[in-house]
């Protein structure tokens, strides 16, 4: 197959709104001669103009050349109408969300280009199938999905549809690398990667506030503080916008048959209908009508340290939480067995702490003395922990739990009974969500990492997570949740299962190594 080149293509962006302006410029930045169109001619030479004064600010803050400046300006022109574009190599459309609109943008412009032309759609969840199916060639109708700001975020998805050319993804592929962003592939499905693997993120929150287990600040605390994520699910939630990132929620559900992962939810729903936005309407979950919203989550008091030694016993490895260990090893307040090969527990007398497999203490040990913890990303530098007692641990327990968390500097926020409390079963959901997409061959391992880093800020990809905390865990956990709640929103990806029979085989390969000497 000849390789197709795009690096001096001729580019044409259809749309003058945020995403089209962001697009002519990289395009525009990159060397090609790009033109702008939008119905509206007022628009785009706004949008030149405010593009214009946005470079020159950089320019003279040091961020910019004078000369790529100019460069960019002078390759960047606005069109009249489409008859002008009908030289351009490839066309990308960052206009109106509908499928229709979109299907008749590109038969005007399959009438007056030539038929190697490319098609490429900025549209966020549309099926590129669907919109190539009524296009004359539609082997040229491609994904090509910008995240806001197009200048500033790396990651583009290149999306094919059923009858995409390979070549010319694989030509899109290699211009998103000369443009420094970092390309993504994937086939053409609801939500594509991002919007679809993302979607746990905020299903688990808004199940989480309709059990009534916590309250929205707390909760985007812990995910700050625990799960390292920049920003917590009903703040992130607030910025989209309440009401798109409940539409997309509804699309993906509805194109996927009504699979029950991605169900809406009613607590969303409630703000949209009451007209509660988030920022842009001035509330949401939270109130952003002062000059700070509210409200504001206030930590507990770290708990006081009795006088004396406390002593404990660590058992397991705990592979996935060392730096937990190494912070209670290095406590001068307590006095430490260890036994790694047992069960992972920490034992206080007869109260034992485990990591949450997502079991719910009041159903699984309503008469033992059990404590479960989240898991934090950096024990290290951890500040907090969300944690849970079974019913059978008194007042005693409870204040030697706290005298151990002291001891090492650690704040337990004590919260209500919830299977897999907040980040683990967070990341379980999206790790099991991105097994499913590896499963039918949607995108790769790599490809779903690197989407969720670069495209939604996530502090690690769900696979990377899935090494870290361990396959099994994270499936045992899905497994628990399953047996807890009886829904099917909660089952095992069989990709998921199978990495984790995979990793098993390799930990007993690994230990009959060292048995053998």
């Amino acid at each position: 197959m000849e390789q197709l080149c795009l690096e001096q293509a001729r580019v044409a962006v259809i749309g003058a709104g945020t995403m089209g302006i962001g697009i002519a410029q990289l395009a525009a930045m990159y060397g090609h001669p790009t033109q702008l169109f939008d119905v509206d001619m007022q628009k785009s030479e706004a949008a030149l103009a405010q593009l214009k004064t946005q470079l020159e600010k950089r320019v003279a803050a040091g961020k910019m050349t004078a000369q790529l400046l100019e460069q960019t300006l002078a390759n960047l022109t606005i069109a009249s109408d489409l008859q002008a574009l009908a030289n351009a190599q490839l066309v990308v459309e960052a206009i109106v969300e509908k499928k229709e609109v979109k299907q008749a943008l590109f038969q005007q412009l399959a009438a007056l280009c030539p038929a190697e032309t490319i098609f490429a759609s900025n549209t966020s969840s549309i099926s590129i199938t669907a919109i190539a199916a009524a296009i004359p060639q539609p082997e040229r109708v491609v994904g090509l999905h910008f995240f806001n700001p197009a200048p500033v975020m790396k990651l583009v998805e290149i999306i094919r549809g059923l009858k995409t050319s390979a070549q010319i993804a694989q030509a899109l592929f290699s211009l998103m690398q000369s443009w420094n962003k970092v390309p993504v592939t994937a086939k053409s499905t609801p939500g594509f990667i991002v919007n679809r693997v993302a979607r746990p993120y905020y299903a688990e929150a808004f199940r989480v506030l309709q059990e009534n287990v916590t309250t929205p600040e707390q909760l985007d605390f812990i995910m700050r503080e625990c799960g390292r994520f920049a920003m917590g699910p009903c703040e992130l939630t607030d910025l989209i916008g309440q009401d798109v990132n409940f539409s997309v929620t509804q699309s993906v559900y509805q194109e996927f048959f009504y699979e029950p992962r991605y169900r809406p939810s009613l607590i969303q729903k409630e703000l949209v209908d009451a007209g509660c936005f988030g920022r842009k309407s001035g509330q949401g979950f939270y109130d952003y009508r002062q000059a700070e919203r509210s409200p504001a989550y206030r930590l507990p008091a770290m708990p006081s340290v009795a006088p004396g030694e406390l002593e404990l016993a660590v058992n397991g490895s705990w592979s996935h939480s060392s730096g937990l260990i190494s912070r209670i090893q290095a406590a001068s307040q307590l006095k430490v067995q260890r036994q790694p090969q047992a069960d992972e527990e920490i034992v206080l007398g007869d109260v034992r702490l485990r990591l949450s497999r997502g079991e719910s203490v009041e159903l699984d040990y309503s008469k033992d003395k059990v404590v479960l913890m989240d898991w934090h990303a950096d024990w290290n530098a951890a500040q907090a922990l969300p944690i849970v007692a079974s019913p059978a641990c008194n007042a005693a327990d409870i204040a030697k739990v706290e005298q151990f968390f002291a001891s090492i500097d650690l704040i337990p926020i004590w919260t209500k009974d919830h299977a897999g409390l907040y980040v683990l079963r967070t990341i379980s959901m999206l790790v099991n969500e991105a097994s499913e997409a590896v499963l039918h061959a949607i995108s790769t391992e790599q490809d779903i990492d690197s989407a969720m880093k670069y495209g939604v800020n996530y502090p690690q990809g769900p696979f990377q997570w899935a090494e870290k905390i361990g396959y099994n865990t994270i499936l045992q956990i899905l497994k628990n949740m399953y047996r807890i709640y009886a829904e099917e929103r909660y089952r095992c990806s069989i990709y998921l299962s199978k990495k984790a029979a995979q990793e098993r085989t390799q930990s007993q390969q690994e230990l009959e190594f060292r048995q053998a000497g």
